[in-house]
C-alpha cells in the first residue's frame, strides 16, 4: 500500500470516502487522523492508493501524470473522463498546480478504478492539463490562420487613379490608397482553442502597383494624396508617369491592378512567427494627350 496526495475537490473527496469500502483508506484517511489541507477550490487529501502485490500505484489511462492516478499492474482497468471546469478557477487556486490562467485550461478528471475486478471505486479530482484530454497538440501557427481568416482583409482601396478621372501622358500621377483596418491595417484577431491563445495583428507592408503599359511600382506605404499646389511635382512616396496614351489598349483604358502584401505577425502558445497575405484591386484608367488648342 502506497500514500498518495492527490487533488480533488472538497465535494469529491467526501463522495469518494463515502462511496469506497472502508478497507481503502488505511493510516492515511482523514477519517483517521490523515492530513488534509482545504481551500474554497480545492483539497489535498492524504489517502492510501492499493497496489498489486505492494507494486507502486501506475497511471491513468487519461495521459495525465501517472505519479498521481491511481492503477498498479492492472492500470488497463483504469478509465477516466475529462469535463472543462467551468467556470474556471480563480487565478490563485491550486488547481493551475503552478500555471497562469489560459496556459492550458482546469479539467475536472473521474476515474474508475478496480483492481481487482470486484469493485470499481471512483476518485474525482482537479488537474491541469496543457492541452485538452484525447486530442492532438494545438498548432499556435494554425490558430494564427484562423484569427487571420476572421479579418476579412481586402485589396486595397484605391482613391488615386479614379476610373472617372482624367489622366494625361507626360503629367506625373499620384498615387494613394485609403487606410482602414481591412484594406491597410492594423488589424488584430485572436484565436483560442485548448486553453491556448494565439493573437495576431496584419498589417499591409507594401503595395506593387501594375499601370498597364508594362511598368510595375512598389510603394511602402499608402502613398501620399495629391493637393492642388504641388502642381506638376511628382508625388513624393508613390506615383507614375505614362509616357503614351491608353487608345490602343481594349477598351481604351488601362488596366491598373494595385497588390497589397499583408504581413501578419503572431505570438501565443508559447510560440511566434509571421503570415503572408496577398490582396488585390484593380481599376481602369485612361490616359489621354495634352491637346492644344490653336
Amino acid at each position: 500500500m502506497l500514500t498518495r496526495r492527490i487533488a480533488v475537490t472538497a465535494a469529491a473527496a467526501l463522495a469518494t470516502m463515502l462511496s469506497a469500502p472502508v478497507s481503502s483508506y488505511a493510516e492515511g484517511d482523514p477519517q483517521d487522523g490523515g492530513s488534509t489541507e482545504c481551500t474554497q477550490y480545492t483539497c489535498q487529501v492524504e489517502v492510501e492508493v492499493p497496489g498489486q502485490d505492494g507494486g507502486q500505484a501506475g497511471g491513468s489511462s487519461g495521459g495525465t501524470d501517472g505519479g498521481d492516478s491511481p492503477g498498479g499492474d492492472d492500470s488497463d482497468k483504469t478509465v477516466c473522463t475529462y469535463k472543462l471546469a467551468d467556470p474556471q478557477p480563480p487565478a490563485d487556486s491550486l488547481d493551475w498546480e503552478g500555471h497562469e490562467p489560459g496556459d492550458g485550461a482546469v479539467y475536472e478528471e473521474t476515474c474508475s478504478w478496480d483492481p481487482d475486478g470486484n469493485e470499481d471505486l471512483f476518485i474525482v479530482r482537479m488537474v491541469w492539463l496543457a492541452e485538452p484530454p484525447g486530442q492532438d497538440a494545438v498548432n499556435p501557427a494554425v490558430l494564427a490562420q484562423r484569427a487571420v481568416d476572421t479579418m476579412a482583409l481586402l485589396g486595397p482601396d484605391i482613391a488615386s487613379p479614379r476610373a472617372a478621372g482624367k489622366y494625361t501622358v507626360g503629367v506625373p500621377m499620384w498615387m494613394w490608397v485609403n487606410q482602414s483596418a481591412t484594406t491597410y491595417g492594423p488589424n488584430t484577431a485572436s484565436a483560442t482553442a485548448g486553453g491556448v491563445t494565439v493573437t495576431a495583428t496584419a498589417k499591409v507592408s507594401k503595395i506593387v502597383w501594375q499601370m498597364g503599359d508594362g511598368a510595375s511600382v512598389t510603394c511602402n506605404g499608402p502613398g501620399t494624396p495629391y493637393q492642388a499646389s504641388e502642381g506638376m511635382a511628382q508625388s513624393p512616396s508613390c506615383g507614375h508617369l505614362y509616357s503614351k496614351t491608353s487608345a490602343g489598349a481594349q477598351g481604351g483604358k488601362f488596366p491598373v491592378t494595385a497588390t497589397s502584401t499583408w504581413t501578419i505577425d503572431w505570438q501565443g502558445g508559447g510560440a511566434a512567427g509571421q503570415l503572408t497575405e496577398i490582396r488585390q484591386t484593380d481599376v481602369q484608367v485612361a490616359i489621354g494627350e495634352l491637346q492644344v488648342v490653336r
